[in-house]
C-alpha cells in the first residue's frame, strides 16, 4: 500500500512539474496545486499512518496514534489553500488587465 501511494505521489509530482513549466498561467496554479496535493500525499506515506488510540494518557493504553503526520498535513493544506487563492486572485487580475494569461505576452519587451 505504501509503495503504491509513493508511486501516486511521484506521478503527482511529474505532473506539477510538467504543468509549472508551461507558459498558461492558468496552468501554472494547476502544476502548484498538484504540488502541494503531492507533497499531502507524501507527508502522509512517510508519516506512515497507525491506528491506535487518540493521544491522551489513559491507564492501559500502549497503542497510540501518531498526531504528527495529521497535524503537518492539515498545516499543508491550509498553507497550499492560501497559496492557490492568491495564485487565482493574481491570475484573474492579470486576465482582466492585460487579456492575455500567456506569459511570454505578460513578459513585456526590452523597450519598457
Amino acid at each position: 500500500m505504501e509503495i503504491l501511494m509513493a508511486i501516486l505521489a511521484s506521478i503527482l509530482f511529474a505532473t506539477a512539474i510538467y504543468n509549472l513549466l508551461q507558459k498558461q498561467f492558468l496552468r501554472i496554479i494547476i502544476g502548484t496545486v498538484l504540488l502541494s496535493h503531492a507533497a499531502h500525499l507524501f507527508l502522509l506515506t512517510m508519516g506512515k499512518l497507525k491506528r491506535g488510540n487518540p493521544p491522551v494518557l489513559v491507564e492501559g493504553v500502549t497503542n497510540y496514534a501518531d498526531p504528527l503526520p495529521q497535524a503537518l498535513i492539515l498545516t499543508s493544506i491550509v498553507i497550499s489553500f492560501g497559496v492557490t487563492s492568491f495564485l487565482l486572485v493574481l491570475a484573474y487580475r492579470t486576465y482582466t488587465l492585460n487579456k492575455s494569461d500567456n506569459m511570454d505576452e505578460l513578459r513585456g519587451s526590452s523597450d519598457e
